[in-house]
């Protein structure tokens, strides 16, 4: 699909949204996101409900308009339609990257897992827009199991790959390693706790892309 992946692409896990007042907090959130110039943004949900997950996405649509920003649902391809979003990010154990580009069409976004260590046997074959590499650094924000690879686990992966496919490197980035990571080869960075764990996570972007460009 024709689409230029930005530097940073941000991470919104569930447990950065408050219990009380969600859904004013999402809308405050998702439009200065917008207006901050985001233009791709996944939400991730393990642990609440699916009448949570609904809700919340259908706040982030409403407040990211389709054409500024593409939205990211994780995990759940069977989702995306009914929330208006623009594709699913799958790991394994989820739906595989096939089955989500036959259950959304061409035109959706289709991310997944590519690797750590070394690119998963075949996943370049898979028919999917980018694959996230890492664990890069230690995370909290997502159990991995896996040691961190690094700036240099990136550049190796990069070179393992080939200079086509978009690689997106997660977990643990920092605005002082985002430079390294993309100098290394990844084409953007997975970005949510130090973002989202700011006062004003959309001030905290500008910041990064100003920065980072």
């Amino acid at each position: 699909m024709a689409f230029l992946f930005p530097k940073i692409y941000p991470i919104l896990d569930s447990s950065f949204i408050p219990a009380a007042g969600r859904a004013e907090f999402l809308l405050r959130l998702g439009g200065s996101l917008t207006e901050a110039g985001v233009t791709l943004l996944e939400y991730r949900n393990k642990t609440g409900s699916e009448t949570e997950l609904l809700a919340d996405a259908r706040i982030l649509r409403a407040a990211m308009p389709p054409g500024w920003v593409k939205l990211i649902l994780d995990d759940r391809a069977d989702l995306v339609d009914l929330v208006g979003f623009d594709g699913v990010h799958v790991d394994a154990g989820d739906t595989t990257p096939a089955e989500a580009r036959s259950l959304l069409g061409a035109e959706m976004m289709v991310g997944t897992f590519g690797g750590g260590e070394s690119l998963l046997p075949g996943i370049l074959d898979e028919p999917a827009d980018y694959f996230a590499v890492g664990p890069a650094f230690t995370t909290t924000t997502k159990q991995t199991g896996a040691a961190p690879i690094g700036v240099d686990g990136v550049r190796r992966l990069r070179a393992e790959a080939g200079p086509g496919p978009v690689l997106t490197a997660a977990a643990g980035i920092t605005l002082e390693t985002a430079a390294l990571v993309l100098a290394a080869g990844a084409n953007t960075v997975a970005v949510a706790a130090a973002l989202f764990s700011t006062e004003n996570p959309a001030l905290e972007f500008k910041r990064w892309m100003n920065v980072l460009a």
